[in-house]
């Protein structure tokens, strides 16, 4: 890429984006050793599944660790991006299932080894896809150091870590209430269940009362005197769990049912005897203050049971189908045996009521079936002993949370955590190191796999079935990525990382566990900060989602506006923390910004001319320098800090507005502009213009051209390194814009120029308004008068009086203490002073007023159209949702636009 060659007419991501960065990998620029003697800086990457593509939510997230790690390359540090993949359990063994199941075969088939072999050979062939994806975005990862969480040394550390919890007491297995996917047919976290509010039924169902012991009729007169009663009214959301009752239970402060603490009652249906007994969970107002006591498939019953010592009835399989101890309902689907129970209890004459009831549904976070709580032997993580020092962390400062407001959420769950159970019921994943011997049964739990019972040398062992959940290995990333548990470079070099950034719907998935395992075992936070990123939402603000429709393609954006033009977007757009509305259309935003930066290097570069002379800003001759270098160079410094100051702080999305408004309005509107009549021939013909000056002006417009795109250049890497590589500049030794120098330029800071130019700006901007408010055509230069009182203001506004009237594109300018007569005039209000336009003559005025009000009849009429069909309600509800939100927004249009005129009509007399 020469760059000699002159700036093609428009910008074309689609050529341009792809040779940059097979240009940046060449030169290995991304790696850490292009700064070998750079303070380290690291950070890793949340890594995607191995079955995952690039979506919107990983591009933002990309964009941001990006954004970091290119600008610590080009403050000169060693700086390290490690990509890395994660096995994802649950979702490769489905994907790798369904692939099975297109060739007629099931896992069953090729058995446990032959079945992982093909999972393996799936993931290397279709494993790298969104590290190709990233690239095209232009994720700068040191790609020569790719992760997999199972790899052979992050699987070493795996197994390491399982061994040292277990003899520490914190991994144990036991028997509970677990998360039970019959899809996936695996255990779930409590994090891996998504729930949702869902519409469903509360059935009110009678259970007999065994007759009182006491005397043997049936009759209870209770503390009351209640009189007989023969049964108890149970209301429940599930019905056919009821076949594993094996208690009812009241509250004991509630008298309406005190009295039958101790008595018996009978299940329906199959006629169980269900001890009734008092424990303070229950909740009175709950249905009838009354609640069955299933322990084998309800979490809080569970603990009712054990409390109470009921039986622990299991009428589910792994498939929720019931099994022999539903009797007559066994071999049905949980739901066919809703049916049936509720049939049945009717045709009995035991349903008392049916009505509808709210309640969160848990839904797997993978597949989406609904869970079934299932009692079940499992492998669990004693957390509470390792939330203690993850909660420090983030009080003391050692880990900080962005935004903030995160703290209260993170404190919530780690002082209310529950343990963690991480056995799945897999093929794919590690397998959990423990050994059981046929011998003795003694359980060997190993970092390699034993030859010989540790208790009585037998060599029948027989290692467990299950694999650990994704999540075990994962949250090992940040240090088993550099190498732990060897005492590796990279792990004493780039161990604790400087920042983690992420979404928050992962924050107790991973973040929370990552710190909480790190200090285990490495005595150190992690990561110092973490940004949590808002969620990507379509245009109406909805989550995305497939069933819905409403995804949107980073890789379609990409083609159609570029890569830079998506980052630049998603940035200006975002807020950390806070979730983020994005359609198609507002990737224009990006896709301007930078046609606008390609057509100021374009006229940049067309007016050097051939005796351009290479220099920087240091070489500045500051007795040249106007009021709109002085202001230029003012604001180039403080948008310099400011950008700082936002990365710094960990507001990465300011960094967009603060470039946006510097390199769009401040360079491009007003700098380059007010430079044209001081390039001489090439922007002003017959302009006389002093040849030192005329230098100095061109080199300030590649200067602070180069200036602001290293600022960009983390945001915008593609554009800003085509522009860059064509600027005439002291290159230094420097190829690539990625490894140029980052900080703020030695300049002359003014800040009376900022205020004068402030004025300045003010005044033209205003002029500008009335012009565009009356339809004044751009070759029309009319006259103006500004009144201003004080003298200061009046005397600013002379000393600029000819850059005024060329960029405001006026005929004359009068400056006057005292406003003039207002007929005939368009006005505008500034601080300490009024600006008053010149309509022209009376006729000029009816002509102008004639054709306003030909528009005002215009936009009545598009305002009634819009109106009539909104009203409308057949349209309301057969048009398609964003068909109807177009139309209220072009109502919404033509009554302001119909407003502003009014208000302009009402100023020609």
């Amino acid at each position: 890429m020469r760059r000699d060659e002159a700036l093609p007419k428009t910008y074309d991501p689609a050529s341009r984006e792809p040779r940059w960065y097979a240009w940046w990998r060449e030169r290995d620029l991304f790696r850490p050793e292009v700064n070998p003697d750079g303070a380290p800086y690291s950070i890793v990457i949340p890594p995607p599944n191995v079955t995952g593509s690039l979506h919107i939510g990983h591009a933002l997230n990309a964009v941001v660790q990006d954004q970091y790690v290119r600008r610590a390359r080009m403050q000169g540090r060693r700086a390290l991006w490690v990509y890395g993949i994660d096995h994802a359990g649950i979702a490769t063994q489905n994907v790798v299932e369904r692939e099975l199941a297109r060739r007629g075969l099931r896992k069953e088939d090729l058995g446990r080894d032959a079945f992982v072999e093909e999972v393996w050979r799936w993931k290397e062939t279709h494993g790298g896809r969104i590290a190709e994806q990233l690239g095209g975005l232009g994720a700068s990862c040191d790609w020569s150091r790719p992760r997999f969480t199972m790899d052979p040394g992050l699987s070493r550390a795996v197994r390491k870590v399982f061994v040292e919890l277990h003899r520490k007491g914190l991994i144990y297995r036991g028997t509970y209430i677990i998360n039970w996917c019959p899809r996936c047919r695996t255990a779930l976290s409590d994090e891996e269940v998504e729930h949702e509010e869902t519409e469903g039924k509360l059935w009110r169902i009678a259970y007999p009362l065994e007759p009182d012991a006491a005397d043997g009729t049936g009759r209870d007169e209770g503390a009351a005197g209640a009189g007989a009663q023969t049964e108890l009214i149970v209301a429940t959301t599930r019905p056919e769990t009821m076949l594993g009752d094996t208690g009812v239970a009241v509250n004991p402060s509630d008298e309406r049912h005190r009295h039958l603490i101790g008595r018996t009652a009978r299940l329906p249906l199959l006629g169980r005897a269900l001890p009734i007994v008092a424990d303070d969970f229950v909740d009175p107002e709950f249905g009838t203050g009354v609640v069955k006591v299933t322990p084998a498939h309800d979490p809080n019953d569970y603990w009712i049971g054990k409390r109470h010592g009921l039986a622990e009835v299991r009428i589910f399989d792994d498939e929720a189908r019931t099994n022999e101890l539903a009797g007559p309902y066994a071999g049905l689907d949980r739901y066919e045996a809703r049916t049936r129970v509720v049939a049945d209890l009717e045709a009995q004459g035991l349903l008392r009521g049916v009505e509808d009831h709210r309640l969160p549904l848990g839904r797997c976070y993978r597949c989406g079936t609904v869970v079934e709580p299932l009692l079940s032997k499992q492998w669990f993580v004693k957390m509470k002993p390792l939330a203690g020092p993850a909660l420090d962390a983030v009080r003391n400062g050692d880990v900080r949370l962005h935004p903030d407001r995160w703290v209260k959420v993170w404190e919530h769950w780690l002082e209310n955590i529950h343990d963690w159970c991480i056995s799945r019921q897999l093929w794919w994943g590690h397998r959990i190191p423990v050994w059981t011997c046929a011998a003795c049964g003694h359980e060997n739990v190993s970092e390699t796999d034993p030859a010989a019972c540790e208790t009585c040398g037998s060599t029948e062992l027989r290692q467990d079935e299950d694999v650990l959940d994704t999540w075990f290995s994962s949250q090992l990333w940040p240090f088993s990525v550099f190498g732990w548990p060897d005492d590796t470079e990279d792990l004493r070099t780039y161990y604790p990382t400087n920042l983690l950034v992420s979404g928050p719907d992962i924050l107790f998935f991973w973040i929370a566990r990552m710190v909480m395992i790190a200090v285990e075992f490495t005595g150190r936070a992690p990561f110092r900060d973490v940004i949590l990123t808002g969620i990507v939402r379509d245009a109406q603000g909805r989550k995305m989602s497939k069933s819905a429709g409403n995804t949107v393609d980073p890789l379609d954006l990409i083609e159609a506006y570029g890569a830079d033009a998506l980052r630049f977007t998603l940035m200006f757009i975002a807020a950390p923390g806070t979730d983020l509305a994005l359609g198609p259309e507002r990737v224009e935003v990006g896709r301007n910004f930078a046609n606008k930066l390609w057509n100021a290097a374009r006229f940049v570069l067309g007016n050097l001319g051939d005796d351009y002379v290479v220099g920087s800003l240091e070489d500045l001759d500051e007795d040249r320098l106007d009021l709109a270098d002085r202001w230029i160079l003012s604001r180039l410094a403080r948008t310099t800090r400011a950008v700082d100051a936002a990365l710094d702080e960990f507001r990465p999305n300011d960094v967009a507005n603060l470039l946006f408004d510097f390199l769009k309005h401040d360079y491009c509107d007003w700098y380059v502009e007010w430079s044209k009549a001081r390039l001489g021939g090439a922007g002003a013909p017959g302009a006389a213009v002093d040849a030192g000056t005329s230098l100095q002006v061109r080199r300030l417009l590649v200067e602070v051209l180069a200036e602001g795109l290293k600022l960009l250049h983390p945001l915008m890497p593609f554009l800003t390194e085509e522009i860059w590589q064509r600027l005439p500049l002291e290159r230094r030794g420097v190829d690539s814009l990625m490894t140029a120098v980052w900080g703020i330029p030695k300049v002359p800071e003014s800040e009376d120029a900022v205020a004068s130019w402030t004025a300045v700006q003010g005044l033209v901007t205003a002029v500008r308004d009335l012009r565009n408010s009356i339809r004044l055509p751009p070759a029309e230069k009319p006259r103006v008068i500004v009144a201003a009182a004080d003298g200061a203001d009046r005397e600013r506004v002379e000393r600029h009086r000819d850059e005024i009237v060329r960029l405001a594109r006026l005929g004359t300018l009068e400056i006057r203490p005292e406003p003039p007569a207002r007929d005939g005039f368009a006005t505008a209000v500034l601080t300490g002073m009024e600006v008053f336009l010149d309509r022209g003559s009376p006729a000029s005025r009816q002509d102008e007023r004639r054709k306003l009000e030909r528009e005002r009849e215009r936009l009545d009429r598009l305002l009634r159209d819009a109106t009539r069909r909104l009203e409308n309600e057949e349209f309301r509800e057969r048009a398609p949702a964003e068909v109807v939100r177009r139309e209220e927004e072009k109502q919404s249009e033509f009554r302001t636009l119909l407003e502003k005129l009014e208000r302009t009509l009402d100023t020609i007399r």
